[in-house]
């Protein structure tokens, strides 16, 4: 089931600094991330396998989750680089209104594999 961590972040006159280290509760894989998106949705996808962890690195976007069971169309904003959003493999997520500066980082489990995903949204 999809949640938001908090990271753990130091701020000083100087800047800040986020640390990524042992929230991600998997081995990463792949790292990719995705930019420039226009009005179009993303993702619209579930996996067998693969978890994800995404972070908005800068600007935002929102991230609609379902896990199959009661927790259907929950809604989660990234416009903070200190939060990073965990999807496990059943969340089918689409991700939208991106703004125009968004870039969305995203750390996988697994390599990418087309037999991975599951573009059947689950039934309400």
């Amino acid at each position: 089931m999809a949640h938001i961590y908090k990271l753990k972040t130091f701020a000083d006159p100087r800047g800040n600094l986020t640390v990524i280290e042992k929230e991600i509760p998997f081995p990463i894989m792949r790292i990719f991330y995705i930019y420039g998106v226009d009005d179009s949705v993303r993702g619209k996808h579930r996996h067998h396998k693969t978890e994800q962890f995404l972070v908005a690195l800068q600007g935002s976007c929102k991230i609609v989750s379902c896990s199959g069971d009661y927790m259907c169309d929950e809604e989660y904003l990234l416009n903070d680089p200190s939060h990073g959003l965990f999807l496990a493999p059943g969340d089918w997520h689409y991700m939208m209104e991106f703004s125009r500066d968004c870039i969305l980082q995203v750390f996988a489990s697994s390599y990418f594999d087309h037999e991975d995903y599951i573009y059947e949204p689950y039934k309400k």
